[in-house]
């Protein structure tokens, strides 16, 4: 089992910038993949970012240039930095833990852009 909790989410104006992270624990081996999903309403969950144990990183093309997915591999936690947030950002990003069949999800923060 693999605990994932995530902090950061909050509220911010259009141009402004968040940081979550999300710390693992639990059987945590390497070779794992962790990344951030999200979700707005009325919409599917999206992948926004993910990075390898060897930090290898994948991006939607949506947040390309806006946002740098990095993590501590001594701490279990993968960062989130989020800059120039747009309101279409504006989502529940959760966190997840992958590695051979196994998947786990962090609880989810939201995430709001508005002014």
């Amino acid at each position: 089992q693999v605990q994932l909790v995530e902090s950061g989410g909050g509220l911010v104006q259009p141009g402004g910038s968040l940081r979550l992270s999300c710390a693992a624990s639990g059987s945590i081996f390497s070779g794992n993949v962790m990344g951030w999903y999200r979700q707005a309403p009325g919409k599917q969950r999206e992948l926004v970012a993910a990075i390898t144990s060897t930090g290898s990183t994948n991006y939607a093309d949506s947040v390309k240039g806006r946002f740098n997915i990095s993590r501590e591999n001594a701490e279990n936690t993968v960062y989130l930095q989020m800059n120039s947030l747009k309101p279409e950002d504006t989502a529940v990003y959760r966190c997840d833990y992958h590695w051979g069949p196994y998947t786990y999800w962090g609880q989810g923060t939201q995430v709001t852009v508005s002014s």
